[in-house]
């Protein structure tokens, strides 16, 4: 074809053309494997930024963000002038003048490195294909990559051929603000827009010009020019960044002499805006959206969602307030009910070495013995070495020297907690606290711990019972039991102590034996409905862990979460519905476009008329006689006729503190521990569950209460809305004495503050009074005072008073009679 072409040069010159032609169609296409990657018109159009997902609050509060590259986009107009001007002045003078290429640029770059002085010729908009589309990365590399010459002249050329498509597919304003968003200005900030927030906690159009000009003072060397790692170096740079600004007139000479004596402020953003703001919940919605995001083929950290929690702000900053207030008064209260000895003690009170055995549990511990096959006293060395680590600390977190043994001790004896509050009407959770300190403690104490619940499994008990056909009022004795059983073919007896270790042969209604959290009558009213139905209607009510089948596990033995015990408190509050809890609501794009809208999924599990029965049980904590959540009166929760249910535990040897506490909106679990299971409290008085966990519940529903926007107000749980046939109207007897009684000295407990234990002996009220009809041993009559629904301390209070004054006025008539 070129042979008739009669003039060498023209000849030469067009199949120099067609080479070069050829050559470019090999490297877009990637001829043989030889050029790697280059993008493509549709990827041109559609150009893919690496943009963290931002997680929100219900409310809109930004928390935390999730991102390989800190980057968050802005439009132009959102860009400071100064930002684009200090940009142009230093990066690419000619930027609106050429077409991506600069030849000009290039020819006295290309002079000025012959001669010593090297100077690069990249435009904005290649330095922006290099950044967008990565044509230096080896998987943009092909064979030529390896030839070290070749793999340099081939990934040019593409970023030539890239910015050239640019340039012809999008505006100037749009290329410079592409490359605003997508370049790197050190400490884990990419874009403008996060680099403004992290040094100087700024929105980019607030920006002034010097703070501009160290911004792009630092795209020449990010490390060499980062303001905290070499202020110097920054200063000086961000200067020839202003002399280039006063060079092309975009600051008058005035103020280049003023801005130059201006010294750099730095100011870092919130940890919210500027950082990921690690925290459990940022973990657990990570881990809640895995398979979501496998399934819609999305990745977390590179595609810009926003992500809508069900978390309420307020109610969040509540709980962790008093989570924070309770948990540090706990731990006062273990250290010094241990003082200097050591709390970790098996079951049968022998002391367990923790710190050896967490030692030899690392994987460290393994290495060194390879190592040092014949020298435990290396290893041992090893373990007890100084060095300087941060630890965590209630009154501040605090450097110190410690040794790896000495970390192993010090935090075998921290107190951490888990608490979930749900909406069970709508599935959603408003508040998610997985422990005390994200930084230092990374397990969740919400969906990862699973501890032994103790007396809050024995709702399920009774709700067991209720379904056998039982009611509230069916009775029992507390008394002595001894349950005989099979165990692999082999008879064992279990005999179930109250937590006072006494019994008080009193009958009790199914309703006060909950109240009271009496081991033995759950134990008797397990062994009636059998165990195994226990277990059945625990896992319909929600919890999912295995459950081991046992006369005991009423009294809560199994490992269950935070979240699974919610979710089945929650069944009954929902009138039988149980839901699935959602931490998610809603995901959209960058734009604001829905992308998923989350529901929860719900299931009758139980009758209407069993919740409402199982609520009405729960409240019996408050209203019966010596309930175990009459703690709760130490708070402000009881304005307005305010009801709640509850249901205190505690594992054995104090190991585990437990509270679940309902209000007619929402359900809300607390536990309360150390991760060291030998780890544990001394005794009822410091270490059950109502002086552990439940001053947290209490602190927590204080103040939702007591902020009025908070949308949770005090009152009564609902009236059925369903009949209710079972028998429930059977208050416990309040019992006053008779005072026309001789020789007693009876004491009225109604004016005593109940004292809030576990399992509290109450026993009975026996009286000596004068009548005709009395056998020689028989108890006296007790005055029981009845009413339909349980009295409050104020019309007992009331009760009491027209008593004592209907029988001052009955005495009166009895001796005028006389």
């Amino acid at each position: 074809m070129f042979r008739e072409i009669g003039n060498k040069f023209i000849r030469y010159t067009l199949i120099l053309i067609f080479a070069i032609i050829l050559f470019f169609c090999a490297l877009q296409l990637n001829f043989l494997w030889l050029f790697g990657y280059s993008p493509s018109y549709t990827d041109i159009k559609a150009p893919t930024q690496r943009v963290g997902s931002e997680l929100y609050t219900a409310d809109g509060k930004l928390i935390g963000r999730y991102f390989k590259e800190n980057r968050t986009p802005v439009d132009f107009k959102e860009i400071a002038p100064s930002v684009i001007n200090a940009l142009i002045a230093t990066e690419d003078v000619r930027f609106y003048d050429h077409m991506g290429i600069d030849f000009r640029s290039l020819l006295s770059s290309s002079i000025s490195t012959a001669t010593g002085d090297k100077r690069g010729g990249s435009t904005i908009t290649q330095q922006l294909a290099k950044n967008l589309y990565r044509t230096r990365y080896n998987k943009s590399q092909g064979f030529t990559g390896k030839i070290p010459l070749v793999r340099t002249i081939v990934s040019k050329l593409k970023e030539w051929m890239t910015a050239v498509k640019l340039e012809s597919n999008y505006s100037k304003n749009d290329i410079i603000t592409m490359y605003l968003n997508t370049v790197s200005f050190g400490n884990n900030a990419y874009g403008i827009k996060t680099a403004a927030r992290t040094y100087f906690d700024r929105e980019t159009d607030q920006l002034t010009v010097p703070e501009s000009a160290m911004l792009v003072g630092m795209l020449k060397g990010t490390t060499l020019y980062n303001p905290i790692r070499n202020p110097k170096n920054a200063l000086d740079r961000r200067n020839v960044a202003l002399a280039q600004m006063a060079k092309y007139n975009y600051i008058t000479a005035a103020e280049f002499k003023s801005f130059k004596e201006t010294p750099i402020t730095l100011k870092a953003g919130d940890l919210e805006e500027s950082s990921d703001g690690d925290s459990y919940l940022r973990t657990a919605v990570a881990k809640y959206l895995e398979k979501w995001c496998e399934e819609n083929n999305y990745d977390l950290y590179e595609d810009g969602l926003k992500i809508y929690t069900t978390i309420d702000s307020r109610l969040q900053q509540y709980a962790e307030e008093a989570v924070a207030d309770q948990m540090k008064t706990l731990q006062k209260r273990f250290y010094n009910a241990w003082g200097k000895e050591d709390p970790w003690y098996d079951s049968e009170k022998q002391k367990v070495d923790y710190p050896d055995r967490a030692m030899r549990n690392l994987r460290i511990y393994s290495l060194l013995q390879k190592k040092y096959p014949n020298d435990p006293d290396s290893i041992t060395a090893y373990f007890n070495k100084k060095k300087k680590m941060k630890v965590f600390s209630w009154n501040g977190n605090r450097d110190t020297l410690f040794s790896t043994l000495d970390s192993i001790r010090y935090y075998g004896k921290i107190l951490n907690t888990g608490m979930m509050t749900l909406d069970p009407f709508s599935g959603k959770i408003k508040v998610w606290v997985g422990g005390i300190n994200h930084r230092f403690f990374k397990y969740d104490h919400v969906n990862q711990a699973k501890r032994q619940a103790g007396s809050t499994f024995k709702p399920f008990a009774y709700l067991a019972a209720l379904e056998s056909g039982m009611n509230p009022c069916d009775t029992y004795v507390d008394k002595p039991v001894k349950i005989t059983y099979d165990e692999k073919g082999k008879k064992e007896t279990w005999e179930p102590k109250n937590a006072s270790w006494g019994t008080t042969y009193q009958t009790m209604s199914l309703r006060l034996a909950m109240a009271r959290s009496v081991n033995t009558i759950t134990a008797q009213v397990t062994e009636d409905v059998g165990w195994d139905k226990v277990v059945q209607w625990a896992h319909k009510a929600g919890i999912e862990s295995p459950l081991q089948s046992v006369p005991s596990v009423s009294l809560g033995p199994n490992d269950v979460s935070v979240f699974e015990m919610v979710r089945a408190y929650g069944t009954f509050l929902n009138k039988g519905v149980k839901t699935d809890p959602i931490l998610i609501e809603k995901i959209t794009d960058l734009d604001d476009n829905l992308i998923e809208d989350f529901k929860p999924k719900t299931e009758r599990v139980l009758s209407e008329e069993i919740a409402w029965l199982m609520l009405y049980m729960l409240r019996g904590g408050m209203e019966e006689p010596g309930g175990t959540s009459q703690a709760l009166w130490e708070w402000d929760l009881w304005k307005k006729n305010n009801q709640i249910g509850g249901k205190t535990g505690t594992s054995s040897d104090y190991v585990d503190g437990w509270y679940m506490g309902i209000t007619k909106d929402l359900v809300t679990g607390v536990w309360v521990g150390c991760d060291e299971r030998t780890a544990h409290f001394k005794n009822s008085q410091t270490g059950e569950g109502s002086r552990t966990a439940l001053p947290i519940f209490a602190k927590f529903m204080e103040k939702v209460y007591k902020d009025p926007n908070s949308g949770y107000t005090f009152g009564q749980f609902p009236k059925p809305t369903v009949e209710i046939t079972r028998n429930y109207n059977c208050p416990t007897p309040r019992y006053v004495p008779d005072t026309t009684a001789t020789d007693t000295t009876i004491v009225d407990s109604l004016d005593v503050e109940p004292f809030p234990v576990e399992d509290p002996v109450f026993e009975p009220v026996q009286e000596t009074v004068k009548s005709e009809t009395k056998k020689p041993n028989e108890p006296a009559q007790q005055k029981p005072v009845a009413s339909e629904e349980p009295l409050t301390r104020k019309e007992e209070r009331e009760l009491r008073r027209k008593q004592r004054q209907a029988e001052k006025e009955a005495k009166k008539k009895s001796n005028g009679d006389t």
